[in-house]
């Protein structure tokens, strides 16, 4: 159970640099 949980947070992560990575580009803009 423990391992589905750390799976999860590491696409959790994942996902948040993406939002971050997005925002970043727009600032460029």
């Amino acid at each position: 159970m423990s391992s589905v949980i750390k799976k999860r947070r590491k696409k959790m992560s994942k996902h948040k640099h993406r939002k971050q990575l997005k925002k970043m580009r727009h600032k460029r803009k």
